[in-house]
């Protein structure tokens, strides 16, 4: 079984990693079941392992977390809709590759629920769509924006952290970091694309496209999460 929770309002962070570290661990020893976990969180800037200093360009503007996930700096704030993954990878075929294309593939399916055509790139993390109506940045190549981040880390076969979608976050914001370490790309967002969608519209799109990715229709969990949350 895999639990589908969503937890409303804002999630404090570092709550967050514990509350994915404690079940991480219990899902390894079979004492929980596999889940994905739907979030919001208040403005902040995350480091994954790979992360440089000098693409932390404005580090006094929001909180700035250091986290063991892989990946570079990224951004997570009201409007973003941030699905932490925990699935074991060990009972899923142990292979690690096949494992983030499937997490690549089933951001690009939600995508295009709403017919918006997400791309992956060869040495860059993340889903990507291109934006002709752009200027370039590159001679001869069509303007690319990120409009989904993926970094996830393992822990005895069992992945947490997860995907991240801009569904309507202030695009500004992202300009405190080189996000991914990569300046030559901009980021978007679905709003930014025209699009009239929210969080719940997002959701039900990650929930349809997950079965299909992944063979396991997700259970709606019962637990109740938001309290301990908006609390920390």
């Amino acid at each position: 079984m895999v639990e589908w929770i969503v937890s409303d309002g804002l999630t404090d962070y570092r709550t967050a990693e514990r509350w994915m570290e404690t079940r991480a661990d219990a899902i390894a020893h079979g004492s929980a079941s596999e889940c994905i976990w739907l979030v919001e969180h208040p403005p902040l800037y995350s480091a994954g392992t790979s992360a440089k200093s000098d693409d932390l360009i404005d580090p006094e503007r929001f909180p700035v977390f250091p986290t063991r996930r892989g990946g570079q700096y990224t951004y997570h704030g009201p409007g973003q809709r941030v699905a932490y993954v925990l699935l074991d990878v060990g009972a899923r075929g142990r292979d690690v590759r096949k494992f983030v294309q499937q997490l690549e593939r089933w951001v690009i399916g939600t995508l295009d629920q709403f017919n918006v055509k997400g791309v992956v790139r060869e040495g860059r993390v993340g889903v990507w769509v291109e934006r002709p109506d752009k200027e370039s940045k590159l001679d001869g190549l069509v303007p690319e924006d990120k409009i989904a981040a993926i970094g996830i880390r393992l822990r005895k076969w069992v992945s947490f952290h997860g995907v991240s979608i801009n569904v309507e976050p202030d695009l500004s914001h992202f300009t405190g970091i080189v996000p991914c370490g990569i300046k030559e790309h901009g980021v978007t967002s679905l709003v930014d694309l025209g699009l009239p969608v929210g969080l719940a519209d997002v959701d039900l799109a990650l929930r349809a496209q997950f079965a299909d990715v992944f063979g396991d229709e997700p259970v709606t969990s019962q637990t109740n999460l938001n309290q301990p949350f908006k609390d920390a």
